[in-house]
């Protein structure tokens, strides 16, 4: 879906943009690719550049509880330094690589409820407008679809995915924010623990994956987070057994915490250093995320009322653009 806005810093008769994406849903490192359309005003106009920006929508939790903004976490200046001629047309074509870490907002073409998007910056005679949005897809390195897909063969269920605003600690992380995806249990783990929460730190040479599990407190204790980091190759994939890999991942995580109890689990590896907090399995999910239960296949994809899509693009629209109105009113 594109946003088109007028450029509100030169008022009635400036240029407009419009930025088309090229179809399909990059991966993570790949390319994204697209063009930029330029409509002139109503007088000739010098376009200093052309900045894409990318964002995305991501929660924070604090000691007043949580909350959620945008953050951008990308940018790339595309074009720029020429003359747009009064009512003349002018396409800027570009190809950018995502970061490594872009979160992944689809598995098998169904969206997780993870929202991104591209924002385009065009800069006029010294005056900036963040003037079109646009809703960005992007799809599972096979690495990461090759894990998801053991843990739905292994019986887990998708819960719910998110972006959460911190660092984990002694990781490689380059990101402000990382995602989790939270996977109900498969029953033979389902009375040791309540969810488990996935994290893919993909990086040129490898992945780091960060499990966590939800263990269920006792009846004198509370629950506490087991964490566990492992690393990956982006090599080979289609040659490994991830069923075997997987399960021997979670067996590892039972087993740290029947080894060393509930004190243990918590900081383990140096998770989640932001603001010291710790999960207690307490959080049911974004309200657009998408339920997606264990089939033979794996993961197999299932909408609830087939509104996640709709929602998703009417969030991104809403959401970013009313992110940009208070940016604008700020400047003026």
């Amino acid at each position: 879906m594109v946003f088109k806005r007028l450029l509100g810093s030169l008022g009635v008769g400036g240029p407009t943009v419009d930025t088309v994406l090229d179809p399909g849903a990059p991966r993570p490192g790949a390319a994204l690719t697209g063009q930029v359309h330029l409509k002139g005003g109503d007088a000739d106009f010098d376009i200093e550049h052309i900045t894409l920006e990318l964002v995305a929508r991501v929660e924070a939790e604090h000691e007043e509880g949580e909350s959620e903004g945008v953050v951008a976490f990308e940018r790339f200046t595309v074009g720029g330094g020429f003359r747009l001629a009064a009512g003349s047309v002018h396409s800027v074509p570009f190809s950018v690589t995502l970061p490594w870490e872009t979160p992944v907002t689809e598995l098998h073409g169904q969206g997780l409820g993870i929202v991104l998007g591209v924002r385009t910056e065009l800069a006029v005679a010294g005056a900036r407008d963040k003037g079109d949005l646009d809703q960005l897809n992007v799809g599972p390195l096979p690495v990461q679809e090759a894990i998801l897909e053991a843990f739905g063969g292994l019986g887990f269920g998708f819960r719910s995915a998110d972006l959460e605003y911190g660092r984990i600690g002694g990781t490689g992380q380059q990101l402000p924010f990382y995602q989790e995806i939270e996977l109900t249990p498969a029953p033979q783990y389902a009375h040791q623990v309540n969810e488990i929460e996935v994290t893919f730190l993909a990086g040129p040479g490898g992945m780091e994956v960060v499990l966590e599990a939800d263990k269920r407190g006792g009846f004198f204790s509370s629950g506490h987070d087991a964490v566990h980091r492992f690393t990956v190759s982006h090599d080979g994939v289609g040659h490994q057994d991830w069923n075997a890999v997987v399960d021997d991942w979670v067996r590892r995580l039972v087993e740290h915490r029947a080894s060393y109890g509930a004190h243990a689990g918590h900081g383990h590896g140096g998770h989640h250093v932001h603001d010291g907090h710790h999960h207690d399995g307490h959080r049911s999910g974004p309200g657009m995320g998408t339920v997606v239960a264990a089939g033979a296949a794996g993961l197999a994809v299932g909408v609830v009322g087939g509104m996640v899509a709709a929602e998703v693009v009417d969030e991104i629209g809403d959401f970013f653009e009313g992110d940009e109105d208070e940016g604008d009113e700020d400047e003026d």
